[in-house]
């Protein structure tokens, strides 16, 4: 499954989270944690607390990594002074990372709605999963994970993802939950033909059933499947806080995606919106 998880940190409150997230997987599979602060080479340039800011990125490494030693999880640490998503993003090829777990926001993080621009870019180029967690007010974690919903539109950036969902519910003996929706406000098919919709319907629905097969064949305790009508992130985010979902894992682009710098509109604002942490999976090129 997971043998190598990069946990990129700034010491945040979001960051910490991840951290959190990262050593329950580790613990349970068995993987080894990296620990990454990147010191930005951007704003340290002719900056007077340049040595400064490198001994605090320092001391956030060594102090995280020795929390997670200590809960007896195999740990690596390293200090990097570069742009910082390009950092993390060569620390992982290094390092043959298998899944980055982020925060959704850093210290620059100050809506909930504003995707941190460092993890929106990861998000949008690392050739590995990213798990990433959004900072909770009241401290709580969705692990162990029960639920687990896979939002799919049975293009090939949808069924990438399902062997990662399966592994991770088989780890955890979570419910998977595979939900379809056909777009009606998007394609206008409240104006087109039945027999239009009947057919996008059919295709929601074998959608699914492929999610619900490979779940199957792999002993997944159990399974749910849905189809749904309407805006397509509207109706997922519904379903995760109507299901109490405690982890997604979904593609990065859809039917409509067409380049590997444009993250999937649906995918881009669940990332943003989603009470629950969301493993995004990028399609192989």
């Amino acid at each position: 499954m997971f043998d190598n998880i990069l946990v990129p940190t700034d010491g945040s409150e979001c960051a910490e989270a991840a951290v959190g997230y990262a050593e329950d997987l580790a613990t349970r599979t068995d993987a080894s944690i990296h620990v990454l602060c990147v010191a930005d080479s951007r704003t340290l340039e002719n900056a007077p607390q340049h040595d400064l800011f490198k001994k605090e990125r320092t001391e956030i490494a060594e102090r995280t990594s020795t929390e997670l030693s200590e809960s007896g999880v195999s740990t690596e640490q390293a200090v990097r002074t570069d742009i910082p998503h390009r950092a993390i993003r060569e620390y992982a090829t290094e390092a043959d990372i298998d899944l980055i777990v982020m925060g959704t926001h850093g210290r620059t993080g100050v809506e909930r709605f504003l995707l941190g621009s460092v993890t929106e870019k990861v998000v949008r180029l690392s050739d590995v999963p990213v798990l990433t967690v959004p900072a909770q007010e009241n401290g709580e974690v969705t692990y162990p994970y029960s639920d687990i919903l896979v939002p799919t539109d049975g293009s090939q950036g949808a069924e990438v993802v399902i062997p990662s969902a399966v592994e991770i519910a088989t780890t955890y003996d979570a419910r998977i939950h595979a939900l379809s929706v056909v777009d009606t406000m998007g394609l206008g098919v409240e104006r087109s033909s039945g027999e239009i919709l009947n057919a996008l319907e059919d295709s929601a629905q074998s959608a699914v059933d492929a999610v619900e097969e490979q779940a199957t064949e792999s002993s997944v305790s159990a399974v749910e499947t849905a189809t749904d009508h309407g805006t397509p992130s509207r109706r997922i985010r519904s379903y995760i806080e109507d299901h109490d979902i405690d982890l997604v894992v979904m593609g990065t682009h859809g039917r409509s995606g067409i380049e590997r710098y444009l993250l999937g509109s649906v995918a881009e604002k669940i990332v943003r919106t989603s009470p629950a942490p969301v493993m995004t999976v990028r399609q192989p090129e």
